[in-house]
């Protein structure tokens, strides 16, 4: 049996104009210490999948399983980190994550929880900014301090939903080489949820792709790739390592043919291939004519 294992589960949501099932049948399986990354498309039920195994959401069909014990609803062994800060502003970088720390050691002293917090400050490189209010950060110090927060739970599973999705490239690239190093040294279970194909090779053991098998239909996972790339990996040249042209071949193309039909030269767009001569040709005519 996996350490985190999903199991048929499908969910639906009720709506003015009828029900609408997101997902169906999705089963996944995640090892102990894997670092398993989730990649699909906006819309397509990423957050709906991790609301679900943080218990957040109750499934309408099968089952969820955390060390071998079915997930009834939210508990302290896993923790989120979401795309939005969700900090608490009117306490300290200290305090948000002392509050976390102070949740789950019941009976432990004040000076043993403020060693933790201390501690995981320091993991995600925060000892400078412990005393600081949210409002005094930038966004990636701030989900720096959501990570702390999460960590210093010592959950069993990290779930993490685009937790860098709302920043500015280099401070994304820079949180990328944190997580992977902080993961590195703790080995904790990772799920994370991304839109970005390069950041889930980058970071991930496997990569599973979410969506839909048909256009209109509930999205489930069906593409389970992993990823042979040795660690440790780095933006700059991850390109160039052998394999990785592999997998990102292998997920654009299963990702562009489950949504939504698309015009050739779009789909070539989205694979990187050049438009064809007729494309080319059309676009030369519009331009002629005063067509944007």
């Amino acid at each position: 049996m996996a350490f985190l294992e999903l199991r048929g589960v499908a969910k639906t949501f009720a709506a003015a104009s009828g029900s609408r099932t997101v997902l169906k049948d999705v089963s996944l399986r995640v090892e102990r210490g894997e670092f398993v990354t989730v990649v699909g498309g906006s819309g397509v039920g990423k957050t709906t999948l991790v609301s679900l195994i943080a218990g957040l959401l109750p499934p309408d069909a099968g089952s969820i399983l955390l060390d071998g014990r079915p997930i009834a609803g939210p508990g302290p062994d896993r923790g989120i980190v979401f795309q939005n800060y969700s900090l608490l502003p009117w306490m300290t970088v200290f305090g948000n994550v002392y509050l976390a720390v102070e949740a789950v050691t019941p009976g432990w002293s004040a000076r043993r929880r403020r060693q933790r917090t201390e501690q995981f400050l320091h993991l995600v490189e925060l000892g400078d900014a412990t005393w600081k209010h949210p409002a005094e950060l930038s966004g990636g110090m701030r989900q720096r301090v959501s990570v702390a927060r999460a960590l210093a739970m010592k959950p069993k599973v990290l779930l993490l939903d685009e937790p860098f999705g709302a920043l500015d490239a280099l401070t994304r690239s820079t949180l990328q080489k944190e997580m992977a190093r902080i993961w590195g040294e703790g080995k904790t279970t990772v799920l994370m949820i991304t839109n970005e194909i390069d950041e889930a090779i980058l970071l991930g053991d496997r990569i599973c792709a979410l969506a839909p098998n048909a256009a209109g239909a509930p999205a489930t996972i069906s593409l389970d790739v992993p990823v042979a790339i040795p660690r440790p990996r780095f933006r700059r040249g991850l390109s160039l390592e052998p394999g990785y042209q592999q997998v990102r071949k292998q997920l654009v193309e299963f990702l562009t043919h489950r949504r939504e039909p698309r015009s050739a030269s779009v789909v070539r767009l989205v694979r990187g291939e050049a438009p064809s001569a007729a494309e080319t040709a059309r676009v030369e005519k519009r331009r002629a004519s005063g067509v944007a």
